[in-house]
């Protein structure tokens, strides 16, 4: 008998020295002899000893009921659904009795490093610069029983708890490469829905978790104030120097009426709704209380819309414009050109706001800070307090109009550089076969093509492509404001640029070929 207990201590004692503790379970499986440190990790995170007392709250490694759901909150921020049913299948067929363990906590997203061998996957994450981070930097790890579980008919929910300065999440797991040098972090299997507070996952298996994200980029307060101080100088300036361009353009549309003309006439009056009006939403929200909204300042927000609609339009239709121009031919005739181009540009405006109005968007409009929490920053746009703002916003100023004429007039800007080196080309002949033979008066039609396409850029409204550096940089958002403020300068800048070339055409007999078919039109009424 003695014997017998003295053998069953020395088992026991012997396993107890196996079993570590779960505190020492992470630094010993990153220990470089253990590659993957994952797969280590899983393993012995089962079988660890936690102690009477468990140390770590964030570590919960307890046997719980497989026939009942079960819910764990290892933080404030992450939290668990199982259902039964997973536990029932992480048991395994040949273990006994009525619990599993459980074990879930948080580890660092720091250490996992991604493969350099990374697999091309449709259905993988492999994060490019500009690279999605982890939510919080947190990876939230989920085992139970004593098998691996794939494919569950009912997944567990995983739940991330985050701030609205994030951007759009997806739900992933960690996926250790073939080749032992790392991972990817894989969507397979993971549903991803955001409430607006969390990130819900819903994933078909146990794994380490987490979500990616694109966080929004804070700007301190001494930056929004420059910012503003930027916006609110430059949409002056452009006030100031689009009626002066709209009077350059009058007065040449009288002297040489041309379509061309016309276009830029119908643009800078749109430029001139759209800082006008956002100078006086910005200076009457100022009058208003806190919680006062008024019919003045959803007016405002509805001719703000509408007028940022138009913009858009007519910067469109500017590059359609300039397809007729060197695609179709230079004489075409259209019938009522200009009007049926209005109706297009000032109509679809009108329509599509006219709906977000009768739908009640309009309204006071709450900047938020850095830590989410609403600043004294104002304007009348869209309200706040709209449910569905986010969306209307997105589709009727980005993703539909904002988008459309980006692509399009980028490709009409890329056929005019084509266009200029085409016609550049058959200009200098045979003779100069190579860029070293540029003499100085080439070189001056390069500069003058070159600022051609400068100005055409502008026109085009290509600085509003620059919305996508705002996301990741704060240099980015300072060149976005200075630009997109200054495009009333701009647009003086290209009215005067029209001016003088009207009247270096009337005084000199030799005309630049390529200018002229760049810069002037002659459509028919």
């Amino acid at each position: 008998m003695w014997i017998t207990f003295s053998l069953v201590t020395l088992a026991w004692i012997s396993t107890a020295q196996a079993r570590i503790n779960c505190e020492q379970v992470l630094h010993d499986c990153l220990r470089p002899e253990h590659v993957p440190w994952t797969k280590c990790y899983e393993d012995r995170i089962g079988s660890c000893i936690t102690g009477r007392i468990q140390s770590n709250p964030k570590f919960i490694h307890q046997r719980v009921s497989w026939s009942q759901k079960v819910e764990k909150s290892p933080t404030p921020e992450h939290s668990l659904s199982i259902p039964a049913s997973a536990l029932q299948r992480s048991r395994g067929p040949e273990v006994l009795g009525e619990d599993v363990l459980l074990v879930t906590t948080v580890i660092n997203s720091t250490l996992f490093k991604l493969s350099r061998t990374r697999r091309k996957q449709s259905r993988v994450i492999t994060p490019d610069p500009p690279a999605p981070s982890v939510l919080g930097d947190l990876v939230l790890v989920v085992r139970a029983g004593n098998v691996p579980v794939q494919n569950l008919s009912q997944p567990i929910k995983l739940t991330f708890k985050h701030n609205k300065q994030v951007g759009n999440g997806t739900c992933v797991f960690w996926e250790e490469s073939p080749l032992d040098d790392g991972g990817t972090w894989s969507t397979k299997g993971c549903d991803t829905h955001d409430t607006g507070d969390e990130f819900i996952c819903s994933c078909n298996h146990m794994s380490f978790f987490a979500v990616l994200v694109n966080p929004a980029l804070s700007v301190s307060q001494s930056d929004a104030v420059n910012l503003s101080y930027i916006t609110y100088i430059g949409s002056a300036l452009s006030v100031f120097f689009t009626v002066i361009s709209l009077i350059i353009y009058i007065c040449l549309q009288r002297r040489r009426p041309e379509k061309a003309t016309g276009v830029h006439l119908q643009l800078t009056g749109a430029l001139l709704c759209l800082h006008l009006t956002f100078l006086l939403c910005s200076f009457w929200v100022w009058q208003l209380s806190e919680n006062e909204e008024g019919w003045v300042c959803k007016g405002l927000g509805f001719f703000l819309h509408w007028s940022l609609l138009a913009t858009f339009s007519w910067t469109a239709l500017e590059g359609f414009h300039l397809y007729l121009l060197l695609v179709r031919v230079f004489n075409i005739y259209v019938r009522r050109y200009l009007l049926k181009l209005s109706v297009v540009g000032w109509g679809v405006p009108t329509l599509v706001a006219a709906v977000c109005g009768i739908s009640g968007v309009y309204g006071k409009y709450n900047l938020r800070d850095a830590n989410n929490q609403t600043s004294a920053a104002q304007i009348c746009w869209m309200s706040s307090e709209f449910p569905h703002r986010l969306l209307v916003s997105y589709i009727t100023t980005v993703a539909v109009p904002g988008a459309l004429m980006i692509l399009c007039n980028s490709c009409m800007l890329g056929l005019v550089v084509f266009k200029l080196w085409r016609l550049r080309a058959s200009s200098l002949g045979t003779e100069s076969s190579g860029w070293k033979k540029i003499n100085r008066e080439k070189g001056m039609k390069l500069l003058k093509d070159a600022a051609t396409v400068l100005g055409l850029s502008c026109v085009l409204g290509l600085p509003w492509g620059l919305a996508s550096t705002t996301y990741i940089s704060l240099p980015g958002i300072y060149i976005f404001t200075i630009l997109n403020s200054l495009q009333g300068l701009f647009m003086f800048l290209w009215s005067v640029a029209l001016t003088c070339k009207s009247r270096s055409d009337n005084d000199s007999s030799v005309r630049d070929p390529s200018s002229q078919k760049i810069m002037t039109t002659s459509f028919n009424n």
